[in-house]
């Protein structure tokens, strides 16, 4: 078997056969490797044959003159048609508002950059196709506050550790109600928070927000039904399911009981939807044109939320990858007849669905009227579950046989496998950036911001066969630019900024492409540091990235500097006793290193605290003189918290995802240290404001 003809076919279907890993050393993707990832691609490369077959195939599909259905460009420039069409052909278009526009291909094939910024319809000859224009930049912090140097803060927080009386044991939307109020009152601009994806109401013990069913829709249970039926509605719901004891019981638990807790708000939704449909309430128009909106869409995630209740409830497997084949096509006719069969749990779900979505657009609202410029910055997960809504409902647009991860590296000699999948390249563009495009729209559509996770799945993405270790994975390219240009476009349209979680392993110039459409990095204050554990200085951070202490995946603030991250990795048996000594040493050296570039401030650590508290009120002082446009304050270093809300590699043994704030959300940020460090780091901002004019 050739090998070099297969690094032809996976060169040619996106993939690196060679790439450097994070210490810089030169690697080179194995063959069996090679052949199966191919195979998740859709491209068989077995035999000779096959990789002949596969090769062909590629070659035909790179070298059609057909135009695809969607095409980017940037506002004012160009596009090259030279592939498809002669000079001086002319071009008929309909630009989005439905005024006609009529130009003429220039003596090298280019359609004039003479069409504003949107979406619109181009016919050119006998070809029709979609020409999305974005504009030079997004939507940014500086549009958002009406400052041209901005310098604005915000908090960030896990919103299922929120509470607030009769939540029913996990935080919910008018629970970040209240906390918006209360930040926006502050001074704050902006609240990120945790992802809000639909998850599998049929399997609650899948909970972690960043494996998804679906990116298209939202996590139900997050819900606040009293704010949108009313409080009477909801609690005659809950009494009429003798609910009220058990609820309150899990409001009282230390940690979330998320199969508990998620099937008792599902059964109180359940009785609440029955009274909705049998009564006269006014909001039914309302739902109705709330379904008729969301569309086919919609109605695909209620009827695969459908299909999984009925086999849950038969103790049949809930991965639509093993259903009958009848099932697996969501337009096949034995489909449709399920959904007339079907219809009153289709509604269901998609009450839940209408429930949630005005319930974050209620939160959304609250800010901006409490005076956030920038109010919600939604969190984007990577991928979604490859057994899920989203890869069901759009299988030609995602590789639900192939996984993402990272390869080995520093931190994790084996490499991490996330058990989600991701959009295919050719699967994007033979369809327009449809599925790219309508999850954009979702994640914009109640939000003022939008974070990436892993941005640099924009560009590329370790993609590992089904069920193969993480080690055994490649790099698949995507069309960067256009992926870009169509975020700048849906960016600038909702009016949200975007920020691009970039740590880890970034490819090169993917940093300068973002900050050129004012898309903002990301800097933790505990990356910030060289091998020698000196500290970035403050005026040495970028005006291109978010400054934050820390991030979900990370141990909080306090938590590290306590070692509360090296005390769970050696009571897990992550790492041994010689692995912990010499972490801690190193601990050491960081705390050494991060209290002397906090003491180049001659205003710190002078008061009578303990020192930990000293260290997190310096550093939020410290993020605060940042020149970074905008600062986020997790809320668990704003109250001092020492346990972080995901230990990466655990699943069982450490309770991520579970842990809940003590106090009321409307009384969180009255806690005298978090009211400390709230006055400090608005007044640091004002400062840098100042000095930056």
């Amino acid at each position: 078997m050739s090998d070099a003809q297969l690094e032809i076919l996976a060169s040619r279907a996106g993939l690196a056969v060679d790439w450097i890993d994070a210490n810089g050393r030169p690697q080179k993707v194995e063959a069996r490797v090679l052949r199966a990832v191919l195979a998740g691609l859709g491209h068989p490369a077995d035999s000779d044959q096959e990789i002949a077959d596969s090769l062909q195939q590629l070659h035909q599909l790179q070298q059609s003159r057909h135009l695809p259905p969607l095409l980017t460009a940037d506002v004012g420039q160009g596009l090259d048609l030279a592939r498809y069409f002669a000079p001086g052909t002319r071009c008929a278009i309909e630009l989005e508002n439905g005024e006609p526009l009529s130009l003429q291909l220039d003596e090298q094939s280019v359609l004039p950059g003479q069409i504003p910024v949107g979406y619109h319809s181009v016919r050119i000859e006998e070809e029709h196709f979609t020409l999305a224009v974005a504009p030079a930049r997004c939507y940014s912090v500086a549009d958002a506050v009406g400052q041209p140097t901005p310098r604005a803060w915000g908090l960030s927080v896990q919103l299922y550790a929120l509470r607030r009386p009769g939540d029913g044991g996990f935080g919910d939307t008018q629970a970040l109600e209240e906390l918006a109020r209360q930040a926006a009152e502050r001074g704050a601009d902006a609240l990120a928070i945790s992802p809000l994806h639909a998850m599998f109401n049929s399997d609650p013990e899948r909970y972690s927000p960043y494996s998804p069913s679906s990116r298209l829709f939202l996590n139900s249970l997050y819900a606040a039904p009293g704010a949108i039926l009313g409080d009477r509605a909801w609690r005659s719901a809950i009494e009429s399911c003798g609910l009220g004891q058990t609820l309150q019981a899990l409001e009282q638990q230390p940690l979330i009981d998320w199969p508990q807790a998620a099937q008792a708000k599902q059964q109180a939704l359940r009785a609440l939807y029955e009274g909705f449909c049998h009564g006269q309430h006014p909001l039914h128009e309302d739902f109705a044109s709330y379904r008729r909106s969301a569309g086919e869409a919609l109605e695909n995630h209620c009827r695969f939320e459908a299909i999984q209740a009925e086999r849950a409830a038969r103790g049949e497997d809930l991965d639509w990858r093993h259903w009958p084949q009848h099932w697996r096509n969501p337009a096949s006719p034995a489909l449709a007849r399920f959904a007339e069969e079907q219809a009153h749990e289709i509604g269901f779900h998609a009450f839940c669905q209408w429930l949630i979505a005005r319930s974050l657009e209620r939160a959304q609202s609250a800010a901006h009227s409490s005076g956030m410029g920038i109010g919600l910055i939604a969190d984007l997960a990577v991928g979604a579950d490859g057994g899920g809504s989203q890869a069901w409902s759009r299988q030609e647009q995602l590789l639900a046989s192939l996984t993402v991860g990272a390869p080995p590296d520093i931190l994790n000699r084996q490499g991490q496998g996330w058990g989600i999948c991701a959009f295919s390249p050719e699967g994007l563009q033979r369809h327009g950036y449809r599925a790219f495009i309508e999850m954009l729209r979702a994640n914009f559509a109640h939000a003022g911001g939008l974070r990436i996770d892993h941005v640099m799945g924009l560009q590329r993405l370790w993609v590992i066969p089904s069920g193969a270790p993480p080690c055994d994975g490649a790099y698949l390219y995507y069309p960067v630019d256009d992926l870009l240009r169509l975020l700048t476009l849906e960016s600038h349209r909702h009016q949200a900024i975007v920020l691009g979680e970039d740590l880890g392993t970034v490819p090169d110039g993917l940093r300068e492409k973002l900050a050129a459409r004012a898309m903002l990095g990301m800097r933790v204050l505990l990356f910030e540091q060289d091998h020698g554990c000196h500290f970035k200085p403050i005026l040495d951070w970028p005006d291109n990235a978010l400054a934050t202490t820390s991030t979900h995946d990370l141990p909080t603030l306090n938590g590290w500097w306590q070692g509360r991250d090296i005390d769970w990795n050696q009571r897990l048996g992550m790492v041994d006793e010689q692995g912990a000594r010499q972490w801690r040493e190193h601990r050491q050296r960081e705390r050494d290193g991060l209290r002397q570039a906090l003491a180049q401030d001659p205003q710190n650590f002078h008061q009578e605290a303990h020192e930990a508290d000293q260290v997190l009120d310096a550093s939020v002082r410290f993020l605060g003189h940042t020149r970074a446009p905008l600062v986020l304050l997790p809320l668990e270093d704003a109250l001092g918290i020492d346990e972080q809300a995901n230990l990466p590699g655990t699943l069982d043994s450490h309770p991520n995802w579970r842990r809940r704030l003590a106090s009321a959300s409307r009384r969180l940020l009255d806690d005298s240290d978090a009211a400390r460090r709230l006055e400090l780091l608005a007044c640091a901002r004002q400062q840098a404001l100042e000095r930056d004019r």
